[in-house]
């Protein structure tokens, strides 16, 4: 005669996604809650406690031990453990204790995921982060646009070393500085201005005109357009985006206060796609030698500015080997 081992029953970590409205739980997570013998959550502020609740899922406030839980499966019982969002390291640590020890029967351990991030959901920590600062940080609450400017341009320079030096850990942080000034004014204009002119909008409305942009000016994707070569994705660019500006010179749009090299080029590439037959101004003097040369490397395809920079690395290499140090050494 044999004797059926008892039943060791079953603990099921339920994980959701703290970036997933609250709710929006998987069909296997809604199935696991219903047929649980007991839901745990020691959390009473749990963001999914009241659609629980509202499913007709009733959740005990419960905080128990590993041995606890072990114990409370007896029989064959299910217990699902509604996770924070710290994932409940002591309860599994405790669990794992309990099963390596070899001293107890234990029961079939499930994690769960009852939620998964989309991809950009780390985007709305870095919203929700931003909006705290803006509000208890004594430097960040007083920042203006005006006064956060100048670092605005210097984290796109240093961006664009971080790309020029094809060093791929820098790259992620300076893209991570970059965004964090798209942010950081996007809070600050939540707040709106001192004139009545001055609308308040969010980082949303700043993402949903570009996305309204990229959409619009790009018909061979979104729409009925075709384009298979680089060329024609230009033209098709060219021609929406002048549409949509109706400028009355070429001219329009171009920033004057970038770099002077970059200033030329972008006024070059106006020009001569705009097919217009403009003579370089008369002068003399470095500046106007610049000018050609710019305009000459632009016809060339070749980005002045960037060309320029890696001249004056190589430069600053020199330097540094001329005052004894190693060669071909970033500082």
């Amino acid at each position: 005669m044999t004797t059926e081992a008892p039943a060791v029953g079953r603990i099921v970590l339920l994980t959701a996604s703290h970036r997933v409205a609250p709710g929006l739980l998987s069909w296997p997570a809604w199935r696991a809650l219903h047929a649980a013998d007991r839901v745990l959550c020691a959390d009473p502020h749990h963001r999914q406690l009241s659609y629980l609740r509202e499913a007709g899922v009733t959740v005990e406030h419960a905080a128990p031990s590993a041995q606890e839980l072990v114990d409370a499966c007896a029989g064959g019982r299910t217990i699902v453990v509604l996770a924070s969002g710290e994932g409940e390291p002591v309860l599994t640590d405790g669990l794992a204790r309990l099963g390596g020890s070899g001293r107890v029967s234990m029961p079939d351990l499930e994690l769960l995921p009852g939620a998964y991030d989309l991809p950009g959901a780390r985007l709305l920590d870095l919203v929700e982060v931003m909006d705290r600062i803006r509000r208890e940080c004594p430097w960040s609450s007083q920042q203006t646009h005006k006064g956060l400017a100048k670092y605005g341009i210097e984290e796109a320079y240093e961006l664009v070393e971080a790309i020029e030096d094809g060093d791929r850990d820098e790259l992620r942080e300076e893209l991570g500085d970059v965004l964090l000034q798209v942010v950081f004014h996007a809070r600050i204009a939540e707040e709106g201005g001192p004139g009545e002119e001055d609308e308040p909008f969010s980082i949303d409305d700043v993402a949903g005109t570009i996305v309204e942009k990229l959409i619009h000016r790009h018909p061979h994707v979104f729409g009925e357009e075709t384009a298979s070569t680089p060329e024609e994705v230009k033209a098709h660019w060219l021609r929406t985006k002048a549409i949509e500006k109706q400028r009355d010179s070429v001219t329009d749009g171009v920033p004057l206060g970038q770099p002077g090299l970059a200033l030329a080029a972008k006024l070059a590439s106006r020009v001569r796609t705009a097919g217009l037959d403009v003579p370089l101004p008369a002068g003399q003097g470095v500046g106007y030698e610049l000018l050609a040369l710019a305009v000459r490397a632009e016809a060339a395809g070749v980005d002045p500015e960037a060309a320029l920079r890696a001249a004056a690395r190589a430069y600053r290499d020199a330097i540094r080997v001329a005052e004894g140090h190693p060669g071909n050494v970033e500082g």
